[in-house]
């Protein structure tokens, strides 16, 4: 099938998710698949990239959050459908996949696991937000070759960072990946993981070609790490829940999640003491309410009252000031559109 082919087929994909059409979208990936699409591209290139595309339909408003849950169960569906109608005979090794603990975002880590099963490998796919102790319980028992973590959100570097040092120090190597490890893998690296992998095709190359793909450390496995967190990570950590309170009760108008999701992105900055991480967040914070008639203005004042909260942390306040300064060039931009 050609590329346009393919094209008008993740049109009519994307159409179908978005009525929950889930026998009409199986019924179309699995009709590729007889035609002789190779499943390994459907999934990449039908589901993976109508996912992506619901995401963007979210973020601008163009989608309720109620539709792109619709859309993203019944593309869980469909991969199960895909792993259900083609069955490879496996020939590589055993390969554990877990999302990390906390993180939720389950449909690409379970796109890998099947991308890896279309290459030989046996899987054992085990699903969203899998606690360290329960994973390292499963590797004892399974003994599997490596472990590949999934993990969209940075918030969840943290309890990445412990499952990774766990596995290794259960002899099990770990590939990373997902948007979560940064787009160039530069977390991945920090927080000593083996290898990591940008796509789930990037995925079997690494593992095919065998592990690690990062430089070794002068001071062995995860000697990077070990300058991770500190005693602002800390205090943060550990009084999350006082703090964000303190911040809501001045800014009663704000959504308390919004502000969560704020004072997690600063937290998780902190502990890979990385200020890109937390004014990339500035930013998408500041488009995402304009999208939806929000004013940036108000990702404004809550960078100001989590800096005037937060007296005792003068690291993380520089990164609120620097995250300030982008939540402000945001609004200027907002306000000269507008006049335009």
């Amino acid at each position: 099938m050609v590329t346009t082919d393919l094209e008008t087929a993740a049109g009519r994909y994307l159409d179908l998710i978005g009525r929950a059409d889930e026998h009409g979208a199986v019924d179309l990936v699995l009709g590729l698949i007889d035609e002789g699409v190779p499943a390994e591209d459907v999934l990449l290139r039908i589901v993976a990239r109508g996912q992506l595309r619901v995401g963007e339909l979210w973020a601008s408003n163009e989608w309720p959050v109620a539709r792109e849950h619709a859309a993203t169960a019944v593309s869980e569906r469909v991969v199960a459908a895909v792993s259900g109608h083609v069955r490879p005979a496996a020939t590589r090794g055993l390969v554990a996949v877990a999302c990390a603990d906390g993180e939720y975002h389950a449909l690409p880590t379970r796109i890998m696991a099947e991308v890896l099963r279309l290459r030989g490998w046996r899987i054992d796919f085990l699903g969203a937000s899998v606690p360290g102790p329960h994973l390292i319980t499963h590797l004892h028992q399974a003994g599997p070759d490596v472990v590949a973590l999934g993990c969209t959100m940075p918030t969840r570097l943290a309890r990445a960072h412990a499952t990774i040092a766990a596995c290794q120090a259960a002899g099990i190597p770990v590939l990373a990946g997902g948007a979560g490890f940064g787009a160039d893998g530069r977390y991945a690296c920090l927080l000593g993981a083996d290898a990591w992998a940008p796509t789930a095709d990037a995925a079997a190359d690494r593992l095919a070609a065998g592990l690690p793909s990062f430089p070794a450390a002068d001071d062995g496995p995860g000697a990077a790490a070990v300058h991770l967190g500190g005693e602002e990570y800390v205090y943060l950590t550990r009084h999350r829940a006082e703090l964000l309170s303190r911040v809501v009760d001045r800014l009663g108008e704000h959504s308390a999640e919004d502000l969560g999701h704020m004072a997690d992105f600063l937290i998780a900055a902190m502990y890979v003491h990385d200020t890109a991480l937390f004014t990339d967040f500035v930013t998408w914070a500041c488009q995402v309410p304009a999208a939806r008639k929000v004013p940036a203005e108000s990702v404004v004042l809550g960078l100001r009252v989590f800096h005037d909260v937060l007296t005792d942390c003068p690291d993380a306040r520089v990164m609120l000031n620097e995250g300030l300064a982008v939540a402000q060039t945001c609004c200027a931009s907002q306000r000269t559109e507008t006049r335009v």
